[in-house]
């Protein structure tokens, strides 16, 4: 959504915030995998980043950053994937920063000592404290660092740290995480984060309790009656977040890392994290900006995550119907970043685009882990059809929130163990690991969006005649029908 100031955020139909660009200078998705020993997983997953277009600005810098960190904080069962959106005219610097920061921050809460040196790690003990403590945190640095002016420009972040056999979700701002779990014969989309914007009723009041107008551009402008609140989602300019006494700071969403003259009008950097248990029903989940989801939603997206095997083909599908649908709309695109990740029972990953044979044997099913209670606040994203009244109790329902892949011996699935594990490899350039983590940082645009369009539009995917059949081969790589 970003912000009303500057031209990367202008209003709906003719606005946007930047995004990062290929991942790996190639302009394709990467490819990594790395064990989670400690629940007997294995994370299989990909990155995507495309810069936006931007006719008017072709040398516009994109704002878009992610990263993932594998063997996070020297911790064999710790995986942690983050996505964040900029917003304003020092936005890519922004959403570096915070990218940057967030680890460090989240590895030195309680100390950062670890083990060895004999502190106390918490986000190995409770990384949902761990995530509240490192991202305001983080806000902090950005406020004093010299190099980053985010008086009137921050950037969202959303995050997701494979913890064992559990994962949490930490979110602030409208980027998004979602999950794809196999429920009653399909693949259904769960949501892992809730877009923090003036759509919702609860922080629509808490920022109006701190002294903000919520309205749109059209109200400002005296278009609309000022004191309605009927916004439609996709029909004209969103609310936005305003000063009782000035035309600033325009935001589309109530949260946020940076964005300083905001936040006396209630626009936070306190994230709300979901934690939830990894169990045999979870296929996969994917974090990304809301570049995908402005004309995508979430089940959109799970359904195209679960009708291709490899995560890369995944990625490249749902940039490419992102952008064409952003050029249907405007004429323009969003930058678009995506991770996808599956998670497999380790002694049956097989390698993306590989087939196993199908097993006779079972297998045991994970064992429940306890779930760490979401934020104080109720939860929805703008997608939604209906509005959920504000709680004080966590999500707007009580369903429990899964995520994540399969095991392959899932008895949905009627498949069972090959004999032969693959060697794990942590990139498809086989390239080392060190021991204590692994990082992968990815920002900045190095190809052109168009040629990148191009090449995405190559990408096809047919309709699944058979969806119980497609979810065994994309996640068992089993032979076609």
């Amino acid at each position: 959504m970003g912000c009303a100031q500057g031209k990367c955020c202008v209003p709906r139909r003719q606005r946007g915030r930047g995004g990062g660009g290929a991942v790996g200078g190639r302009g394709g998705a990467t490819l990594g995998r790395v064990a989670v020993p400690g629940a007997g997983l294995v994370l299989e997953y990909a990155t995507l980043a495309v810069a936006g277009l931007y006719p008017d600005s072709p040398g516009r810098e994109s704002q878009d950053a992610h990263l993932v960190a594998t063997r996070f904080a020297g911790h064999p069962d710790l995986h942690l994937f983050a996505v964040f959106d900029g917003h304003g005219a020092c936005g890519a610097a922004c959403a570096g920063f915070a990218r940057d920061a967030l680890p460090r921050l989240l590895a030195g809460v309680g100390g950062g000592a670890g083990e060895e040196g004999g502190g106390r790690m918490v986000v190995v003990e409770d990384p949902a404290a761990a995530f509240r403590e490192a991202l305001p945190a983080a806000n902090a640095e950005m406020h004093a660092a010299d190099e980053v002016d985010d008086s009137m420009s921050g950037t969202t972040a959303v995050a997701a740290l494979v913890a064992g056999g559990a994962l949490h979700v930490a979110n602030v701002g409208d980027s998004r995480a979602v999950a794809g779990v196999w429920r009653e014969g399909r693949v259904a989309a769960e949501e892992l984060s809730w877009d923090q914007t003036p759509f919702r009723a609860d922080e629509r009041a808490r920022v109006k309790a701190c002294g903000a107008r919520v309205m749109s551009v059209e109200q400002v402008e005296g278009v609309r009656d000022p004191e309605a609140e009927g916004w439609v989602a996709d029909e004209g300019d969103p609310p936005r977040v305003w000063a009782r006494d000035g035309l600033y700071p325009g935001t589309a969403f109530t949260r946020s890392l940076g964005d300083q003259a905001a936040e006396a009008v209630g626009v936070i950097a306190e994230p709300e994290v979901k934690s939830v248990e990894i169990t045999p029903a979870h296929l996969f989940f994917v974090v990304a900006s809301d570049g995908v989801f402005e004309f995508l939603s979430s089940q959109d997206v799970v359904d195209m995550v679960a009708a291709y095997e490899d995560p890369r083909e995944a990625c490249s599908a749902i940039a490419a119907e992102s952008y064409k649908l952003w050029l249907e709309h405007e004429n323009r695109t969003d930058d678009i970043t995506i991770i996808i990740v599956h998670i497999r029972d380790s002694e049956n990953p097989g390698p993306a685009g590989s087939q196993k044979m199908n097993g006779s044997s079972s297998g045991a099913v994970q064992p429940e882990l306890t779930v760490f209670v979401p934020s104080e606040a109720s939860h929805l994203n703008r997608d939604a059809a209906t509005e959920m009244p504000s709680s004080s109790s966590g999500s707007p329902t009580e369903q429990h929130l899964s995520c994540v892949a399969p095991s392959p011996t899932h008895p949905l699935l009627g498949v069972g163990r090959t004999s032969e594990t693959p060697k794990l490899i942590e990139s498809e350039r086989a390239m080392s690991q060190p021991a204590e983590a692994s990082w992968h940082q990815r920002d900045g645009s190095c190809c052109c969006a168009m040629a990148v369009v191009l090449a995405l539009q190559s990408v096809r995917h047919a309709p699944v005649a058979n969806p119980l059949g497609a979810v065994a081969r994309v996640f068992l790589r089993a032979p076609a029908d």
